[in-house]
């Protein structure tokens, strides 16, 4: 029965008639869809308070995020431990999810100097969607599993849906097809209970609530998915050796400001002078994590180069080698 208050978007029970009712009664099933009725006058608020409450909700966020932090470090360490085989990252998404996966993936090479083949981002659509909406696209699974095909996935890869619904075609059928040839699969969700997280073998479902504006779930899922999507790359990295401490000795000094950085960085790690800092990098082709090693190893520029290589590129490991030959 249809409620008779003129509140928008108010009803008893959602209408499941006519072609769209089933997928209507789903969505009215999850959080990230549910309707507000305490903001349904929120445009009649003065600017600065309209941001006021926008800037609370996102606030509760990070609160959503730390409740599922053993479920996200144990993804963490999966992820990592197919890497250090030469496995690859993989995210795969739709609209939204599907642009932070490939925001992600693309911050990685000038961060850590990885391979672009490495952490690799999907969007339902093709490249074409990161700045138009492909149509129907995301309710493909054959789709997402197509793409993956096309990435030849092995089963030292690891594939991240990431869909704030929990329920979007394209991330499931990437998940389904990845764990059916084997690979570690991650299901991001923004929803309990969802579809996603079912599928796969870590289900990470941050419920952020309902939205500011209903159903848009670029706000809060929009920002839960950044931040676990900065911690699955970030600690992955850290795990593999890509950092010293907090520094990032495998960036990539593309341009002037990385240059600039990189010089920075050796400094804050060896506490050399500005000319041992430009022998050391010159020694090494410009390579902050050997150039450091130089310094502090007290070693040539191809021995350091051997050290890091057999150590697995983990600096601290390549150190504590000098320190006992």
């Amino acid at each position: 029965m249809t409620s008779t208050t003129d509140t928008p978007g108010a009803t008893d029970t959602p209408d499941t008639s006519g072609t769209y009712g089933e997928l209507r009664a789903q969505l009215a099933a999850l959080t990230t869809e549910a309707f507000r009725p305490e903001l349904a006058e929120i445009d009649r608020l003065p600017t600065e308070e309209i941001a006021r409450i926008m800037n609370g909700e996102d606030a509760t966020v990070p609160a959503a995020v730390a409740e599922r932090l053993p479920q996200i470090a144990a993804a963490i360490d999966a992820t990592a431990a197919r890497m250090a085989r030469g496995g690859r990252l993989v995210y795969a998404g739709a609209g939204t999810a599907g642009r932070l996966g490939v925001l992600d993936a693309s911050e990685c090479p000038p961060t850590f100097n990885t391979d672009p083949a490495e952490v690799v981002g999907l969007i339902a659509g093709g490249p074409s969607a990161m700045v138009t909406a492909v149509e129907g696209a995301e309710d493909s699974k054959e789709l997402a599993a197509a793409d993956l095909d096309a990435l030849k996935l092995t089963a030292d890869d690891t594939v991240v849906g990431i869909s704030a619904s929990g329920r979007t075609p394209y991330a499931i059928g990437a998940v389904e097809h990845a764990r059916a040839r084997g690979a570690l699969t991650v299901g991001l969700s923004c929803n309990a209970d969802s579809a996603l997280a079912a599928a796969a073998e870590h289900g990470l479902e941050v419920v952020t609530g309902p939205e500011l504006l209903t159903g848009s779930t670029r706000l809060k899922a929009g920002t839960a998915q950044k931040l676990v999507l900065n911690m699955i790359s970030t600690v992955t990295m850290i795990r593999l050796g890509k950092t010293y401490g907090n520094l990032m000795v495998d960036v990539r000094a593309s341009n002037e400001k990385l240059r600039a950085r990189s010089r920075h960085i050796v400094s804050l790690a060896t506490g050399a002078s500005d000319a041992e800092i430009e022998t050391a990098l010159t020694a090494t082709d410009g390579e902050v994590k050997n150039a450091i090693l130089v310094l502090l190893g007290q070693v040539d520029g191809p021995t350091a180069a051997r050290l890091l290589t057999e150590s697995d590129g983990h600096l601290r490991a390549a150190l504590a080698a000098v320190r006992t030959t």
